[in-house]
């Protein structure tokens, strides 16, 4: 298994570098993986003390820098390697002031292992919920360098628990703690003899509970809602949008603001979602040519403040679950009291499961599910209000992974 895992490495090696010269995002990947060693070279020296954060993409960052944070602070002498896989986490994050020097991650070879490792010698290794490389995991043992994972989450169909997993079981050995962040996680890495875990939950809570700590003033919202009922739309997808413009092209009232940030901000795709709105409408990039007040709608075309935003919302729609893309995070509008709509697959997100029984999230399916619900929150606030107080309260209750892990961590 393990010829086979090193030889499929280098065939992938192989092709990525091919795909990369006629596709822009898998190209910053190789590029930004071929400089990394002299970027590392050039800020660790051999007498640093070091740690290293690994992170799979900007999610999997935003989950772990409650942690980075505390890490960050308490170890002020120690330089700080961060890595990331994706170029969606590197790209936005590459000059994060909570690490001394981002990379990407060079591909999982046992020469790439040994190399990374030879430079940045860490005294202490910190990996994200799920990205584990199994050369770089095992290098790691091998050397007696300490290593935990945190917000892990497994389920059953992963490659760990099946006949033939044994080098990723011996690649999750390597952590000397396992942070997970439910209870069937825990058992499953129990049914492979991994006992050396911690259930602490998930330390989104502790992330989106910061966000109550910052000022999230926005003026030219505040100009734009003018103390009506807004219904914020985050990271929609055209399956989203197709339903949602179809609400508001239908439901025109003066009373109701509607924000949207889109997880796409092509130009292209901005101006198609422009003009299927029969309602006057405002672009963030066009805002200072527009009166604001006067707009019913308000596209979000850019990234980075839709955490601010949602601190507006009467009401959310978070998107990527009417189409099979994913759901984006509806934690960050639920910190805020807000009730919250999603679609119809959300089944691989545990926090969804769970805040449709027990907080104020809906789920719908179809346009007049969307249409329903929409009405019935719009129309009766003492039920909207209700149910972002559930929200507020799920968030409060499931706070506090970050104080079990950083109180394990003594280096």
């Amino acid at each position: 298994m393990d010829f086979i895992y090193n030889i499929a490495v280098y065939i992938a090696r192989f092709h990525l570098k091919i795909i990369a010269q006629f596709n822009p995002k898998l190209k910053l990947g190789v590029v930004g993986r071929s400089e990394a060693f002299n970027k590392l070279s050039a800020i660790i020296k051999d007498d640093d003390k070091v740690m290293w954060f690994h992170c799979a993409s900007l999610g999997e960052y935003e989950q772990g820098l409650p942690v980075f944070k505390v890490l960050r602070e308490r170890y002020s002498d120690f330089k700080i390697v961060l890595s990331f896989f994706s170029p969606s986490g590197y790209e936005v994050r590459k000059n994060t002031p909570i690490a001394d020097v981002v990379v990407y991650l060079p591909l999982d070879t046992k020469k790439n292992a040994r190399r990374f490792l030879d430079i940045t010698h860490p005294n202490f290794s910190v990996f994200v919920k799920y990205d584990i490389w199994p050369n770089y995991l095992l290098e790691l043992k091998r050397r007696n360098l300490r290593a935990i994972l945190i917000s892990a989450a497994f389920r059953p169909n992963q490659s760990y628990f099946k006949f033939y997993g044994s080098r990723m079981r011996r690649a999750l050995s390597a952590f000397e703690h396992i942070f997970v962040q439910n209870k069937n996680s825990k058992n499953l890495l129990k049914d492979i003899n991994i006992h050396n875990v911690t259930l602490s939950g998930d330390t989104r809570y502790d992330r989106v509970y910061q966000q109550l700590e910052q000022n999230n003033t926005l003026d030219f919202i505040d100009e734009f809602k003018q103390n009506k009922t807004c219904v914020v739309i985050g990271s929609s997808w055209p399956e989203d949008e197709k339903l949602l413009v179809k609400y508001i092209n239908n439901r025109s009232d003066e009373r109701v603001k509607y924000i949207i940030a889109p997880h796409n901000i092509k130009a292209g795709q901005i101006e198609t979602l422009k003009q299927s709105l029969n309602v006057d409408t405002a672009l963030f990039s066009e805002k200072s040519n527009v009166v604001l007040k006067n707009c019913s709608v308000f596209i979000i075309n850019t990234i980075g403040l839709l955490s601010k935003i949602y601190s507006y919302a009467d009401i959310a729609y978070v998107g990527g679950a009417m189409g099979t893309t994913g759901l984006h995070n509806i934690l960050e509008p639920a910190v805020f009291g807000t009730p919250i709509i999603i679609g119809k697959h959300y089944n691989k997100f545990p926090e969804a499961n769970q805040m449709i029984e027990e907080a104020g999230v809906r789920s719908i399916s179809t346009y007049n599910e969307l249409e329903n619900t929409l009405d019935q929150l719009l129309n009766d606030k003492t039920l909207a209000k209700q149910l972002g107080v559930f929200n507020r309260n799920f968030i409060n209750k499931n706070k506090g992974a970050v104080i079990q892990i950083t109180d394990y961590i003594r280096i």
